[in-house]
């Protein structure tokens, strides 16, 4: 870390000093604040560097795990950021950066973050966020409204009566599912006649109560890893998350689904909940929300929405009907720092029923007393910060109109993408955006000729090159550091079910243009030309030769 010529000290006065005396304007702070102010787009072009370092040689600038005894000037420590954490970063808000979830932000989502840190609420009690909590609790109205489009005679009624809840804010879509699936679980297993409820009980009494011999959840083979997290944590089990066939849409395939129903019938197992997607993470693709609202009423089961990524689109007069069903969910996932706009660190779970996360109510003494209007009683985290004044400025200024404008522009923009794949010789879509995300992958026309024509076995043999041929691509194009697609892996039906590596981009970036498309497609060939590419399509002309 750089030092100055003379040494910061541990006084009392110094202390206080950092505590009530803001850093000049021609300070390294005060220069660097200014700047992000001024031009944020300029001041990540200027300070995050184009060609990623190795990571572990990354690991090495932070590897001391001693507290520092003595402390360092702020300028010192912000020299620090700059040269070994901010240079190394991911510029996530280029217009070139279209692989992840994560886009640029409002301009006017800075300041206000910065009044956020400095009023520094928690969102825990009432004591410590006065008028945060009425306006999270708007907030939350504000989008269940977006969803289940009740009246005004019902929002007037719930918006703010503290007994009862619209919804939770949570860090992210993790907590959000967990606790929709917690408030399922602590519903179904409440308490009745002699039984206590789980919340006291437990899960072994639970079952005996229900006599079932467990619970599941059952959602498509493309549902988020956290619902693996929260069937752990529940105590259902992973091994009772059950994930379901899709079909080649990507969506959860209901004969398949069906068919585990009656299994998990004959074994004694009973359903928690259904989850439909409404934007699964790696495709974009949203599953018949209607079909299956339509079998959890007929299972008598929870249906949960993960609508994380997609919940959005109802802003969009052109493209909600794509989650039709989705208001009869009993919760729904949204993520507002992925469509919304907003920094990282807000999601939101919504519950239809107001009554619902009262299941999962806990109190104590000193805070989240009955009777109180803490929100922390019906959440799983703790203290946490007003994240909803983020949404609540996004909702605001922006307004319904503007993130229709956004939804619907990331929606033409992918398929306008997905048009310039078709229509190049060395390039397939493997799965249509449905949404705004899409996946594609590089192969040469002639490969191409020769896959379609190939028996099941050397198919899977110039799959598997093609996948060592598309990871190379990715990682030359992500540590050249110009622009940035992802890749997962697929198993589309038309490879006989052979699991494929693929390029996959996400269009929520308003600064991405057509232009930035030809780029990445151009960078792609042009890394393509490479030896090492060349070598294992040479395999591939092998390959075929041989037959």
């Amino acid at each position: 870390m750089p030092k100055s010529r003379e040494l910061a000290q541990a006084t009392p006065e110094n202390i206080f000093r950092i505590f009530t005396v803001p850093e000049a304007p021609d300070s390294t702070l005060g220069r660097i604040d200014q700047a992000i102010s001024d031009d944020l787009m300029g001041f990540l072009q200027e300070h995050i560097v184009a060609v990623e370092r190795d990571l572990d040689e990354i690991e090495g600038d932070f590897s001391q795990s001693r507290i520092p005894e003595d402390p360092t000037f702020v300028s010192d420590y912000t020299e620090f950021l700059k040269e070994k954490l901010v240079s190394q970063s991911v510029h996530t808000a280029s217009p070139g950066f279209i692989g992840h979830m994560t886009s640029a932000l409002p301009y006017f989502m800075l300041p206000l973050s910065r009044i956020l840190t400095a009023l520094n609420q928690n969102l825990v009690k009432v004591e410590t966020s006065r008028a945060f909590t009425p306006m999270e609790r708007q907030v939350l109205a504000m989008i269940h409204r977006l969803i289940y489009s009740g009246s005004d005679d019902f929002y007037s009624q719930w918006i703010q009566n503290s007994n009862y809840s619209l919804g939770a804010f949570c860090s992210g879509g993790t907590i959000a599912n967990v606790t929709a699936l917690w408030a399922a679980r602590n519903r179904l297993c409440g308490p009745s006649g002699d039984f206590k409820g789980i919340a006291r009980e437990g899960l072994f009494k639970a079952l005996q109560h229900l006599e079932c011999q467990g619970l599941a959840i059952l959602v498509s083979r493309r549902g988020h890893y956290s619902l693996g997290k929260a069937a752990d944590l529940l105590g259902i089990g992973r091994d009772n998350l059950i994930a379901v066939e899709t079909d080649d849409n990507n969506r959860i395939d209901l004969k398949r689904l069906r068919e585990h129903c009656t299994r998990l019938q004959g074994e004694g197992i009973r359903p928690l909940s259904l989850i439909g997607i409404a934007g699964t993470t790696e495709t974009g693709n949203v599953d018949p929300l209607e079909a299956l609202a339509d079998l959890a009423e007929e299972l008598g089961c929870h249906f949960h929405v993960d609508a994380a990524w997609g919940g959005p689109t109802l802003f969009s007069d052109t493209y909600r009907g794509l989650l039709r069903g989705i208001e009869r969910a009993d919760s729904v996932t949204i993520d507002a720092h992925k469509q919304l706009y907003v920094p990282m660190g807000a999601g939101m779970v919504l519950f239809k029923d107001p009554a619902t996360l009262s299941s999962i109510e806990h109190h104590a003494a000193y805070i989240i007393r009955r009777g109180s209007r803490d929100l922390g009683s019906r959440t799983l985290e703790g203290s946490r910060p007003g994240m909803a004044m983020l949404v609540h400025a996004g909702l605001s200024i922006i307004g319904r109109k503007g993130y229709e404008l956004l939804i619907d522009q990331g929606i033409e923009r992918a398929r306008s993408f997905a048009r310039r794949i078709d229509a190049h010789p060395d390039f397939e879509l493997v799965s249509e955006p449905e949404l705004n995300i899409l996946t594609y992958r590089y192969i040469p026309a002639w490969v191409q000729k020769t896959l379609a024509q190939a028996p099941a076995e050397r198919a899977a043999r110039i799959n598997e090159l093609l996948d060592r041929i598309i990871e190379a691509m990715q990682k030359r194009q992500r540590e050249a550091g110009k622009t940035f697609v992802s890749r997962t892996r697929l198993a589309p039906g038309r490879y006989n079910g052979d699991t494929i590596t693929v390029f996959r981009v996400v269009m929520a970036n308003p600064l991405t243009t057509e232009e930035i498309f030809a780029s990445v497609l151009g960078e792609q060939c042009e890394i393509a030309t490479q030896t090492d590419i060349q070598t294992l399509l040479e395999q591939i002309r092998e390959l075929v030769s041989k037959h």
